[in-house]
């Protein structure tokens, strides 16, 4: 499997942006899939997961309310909703999938959030 997000880029503060990450492969609509962040001079953080059809989520509990993720099979297509961005979401966007764990992951989109 290979992902390739997309949608990153550069906002102001309060303003949404909607992430992709497109997967081939026939799998995909069997894994479970998940959006990790990482800031300048940070650790990769969890952001949100979703099974594999899409019937349960989660959330890292700062994030719970203002990001949706959510998961197209027919598009083999993740996506991350952010809305009313903070500076301090600035940071590189990775999707990733698997079965189990997640195993395959994708390139990472930057946002940039300006206040």
């Amino acid at each position: 499997v290979q992902l390739q997000a997309s949608g990153g880029g550069l906002v102001q503060a309060g303003d949404s942006l909607r992430l992709s990450c497109a997967a081939s492969g026939r799998t995909f609509s069997t894994y479970r899939c998940g959006w990790f962040r990482q800031a300048p001079g940070k650790d990769r953080e969890f952001v949100a997961s979703i099974n594999w059809n899409g019937g349960n989520t989660y959330y890292a509990d700062s994030l719970k309310g203002r990001f949706t993720i959510s998961k197209d099979n027919v598009r083999n297509t993740v996506y991350l909703q952010m809305n009313n961005l903070k500076p301090e979401d600035t940071a590189v966007y990775y999707c990733a999938a698997g079965s189990s764990n997640f195993g395959y992951w994708g390139q990472g989109t930057q946002v940039t959030v300006s206040s």
